[in-house]
């Protein structure tokens, strides 16, 4: 569908929407909000550094640098991001939050409609706001205001993936219901999360079953039996860039580039990764982990940093060795590296649910996909579009139960 024909949720709204301010910024609550390009982000590194060590919710996707990275390969979906500043002392401000978004039309929706995405670009796996844990209300008051006022965006936001257990999801709630208007939720799910004081071994021996480790050390050994069975962690970029590349490779030939959904199924898709994880890398915040079986890898994991979190964010595996169950020996590797690591707080398994090998780990996290309208009041056009959303969204989900209960009976 081409540009013209996107409607915009203002547009469907119009006697709802706010006075429209001449300047994207508002100071409310005391609190000053710019909405800043990636040119702007760009300088902003030192701030966003400092930020982090305040922020309630550290956030990978809301770095400048990844930003930067979905503004370059995506230009039409106008990333930004806004900005909180705290009033001025000594004549310094200083950074409160950072919210990045994009425009355009959300996941999974049930309509043409334009609006703002959060977060920016292709792999939404965190939408929440990187906000100092000292002024969450204010800072959030203050954003959303901004967003009300500006002439040229969008009023509704879809969240994809926001932290649902954490102060700053409170914090929101409050605020919209202060303004008078209340967020849709879309979908609620729980996601792995290591976090632990435990050390590697004592971790895996209380996640795992015995028989589980037994059968894990027997792969270990088979798979060393066939070659050189290394595991190798990368984080100088020159080697993220070259295994990256293994990554993308092996990540297309598997099940993923059958059905499509590897990264170099699209190009946008994979020179977005390739932007922002060598971005990360040079500012070392990213990482891959890997299995090699001599000068071959057998399975990978990317990995991305935000202060004290990390973030698992893709994997893949070379299917030809998928009977020694290369994805769980090296969660082991990384489970144990991240433990032994004092600099990380938790990893985020950036899954979509609670399925799959990463919930090996013991911890979980809630998340939820929700609309918030940015307007005091909340508007006519927003009732009724979360609405017919989420029964869609609901809808979509009883269709996938039914054709995995249908896949289910049929293997019996």
């Amino acid at each position: 569908m081409s540009d013209t024909q996107i409607l915009t949720a203002r547009d469907m709204d119009i006697a709802a929407a706010p006075a429209a301010s001449t300047a994207a910024q508002r100071v409310a609550s005391r609190m000053t909000v710019e909405i800043a390009d990636v040119g702007r982000l760009a300088e902003l590194r030192p701030s966003w550094t400092d930020l982090l060590t305040r922020a309630d919710v550290p956030n990978v996707l809301m770095d400048p640098a990844m930003v930067q990275a979905a503004a370059e390969v995506f230009p039409q979906s106008q990333s930004q991001a806004l900005l909180a500043w705290k009033p001025p002392v000594n004549g310094e401000c200083q950074l409160a939050g950072v919210w990045a978004f994009s425009v355009g039309r959300p996941y999974q929706s049930a309509f043409p409609v334009r609006m703002l995405t959060i977060p920016p670009g292709p792999h939404r796996y965190l939408a929440t706001p990187v906000i100092d844990r000292a002024c969450l209300d204010e800072t959030l008051d203050a954003m959303l205001d901004a967003l009300a006022d500006d002439p040229n965006l969008p009023k509704i936001a879809a969240l994809d993936a926001m932290s649902a257990d954490s102060p700053t999801m409170e914090a929101l709630a409050r605020v919209l219901a202060a303004r008078g208007s209340s967020p849709c939720w879309l979908e609620q799910f729980r996601r792995p999360k290591l976090a632990s004081n435990l050390d590697g071994k004592s971790y895996l021996e209380k996640a795992l079953s015995s028989s589980s480790r037994k059968k894990l050390r027997q792969h270990r050994r088979r798979l060393s039996e066939k070659g050189a069975l290394s595991s190798v962690v990368a984080s100088a970029p020159d080697d993220v860039r070259r295994m990256l590349e293994e990554f993308i490779q092996m990540e297309a030939s598997g099940w993923k580039g059958r059905q499509g959904t590897a990264l170099l199924s699209n190009a946008d898709s994979a020179a977005f990764m390739r932007k922002s994880i060598v971005n990360m890398a040079e500012l070392g915040c990213a990482s891959i982990h890997a299995l090699y079986l001599d000068q071959r890898p057998v399975s990978m994991q990317i990995v991305v940093r935000a202060g004290a979190a990390a973030f698992t964010w893709k994997t893949a595996y070379d299917e030809e060795f998928r009977d020694y169950s290369p994805g769980m020996l090296l969660l082991e590797d990384y489970t144990t590296t991240f433990l032994a690591d004092k600099s990380i707080a938790y990893v985020d398994s950036c899954s979509h649910d609670d399925n799959g090998f990463m919930s090996a780990w013991s911890e979980r996290q809630a998340v939820a996909d929700i609309w918030i309208d940015a307007r005091r009041g909340g508007s006519f056009a927003f009732r009724i579009l979360s609405s017919v959303q989420k029964r869609y969204r609901d809808l979509r989900a009883l269709t996938k139960n039914v054709y995995l209960m249908l896949q289910s009976w049929r293997k019996r």
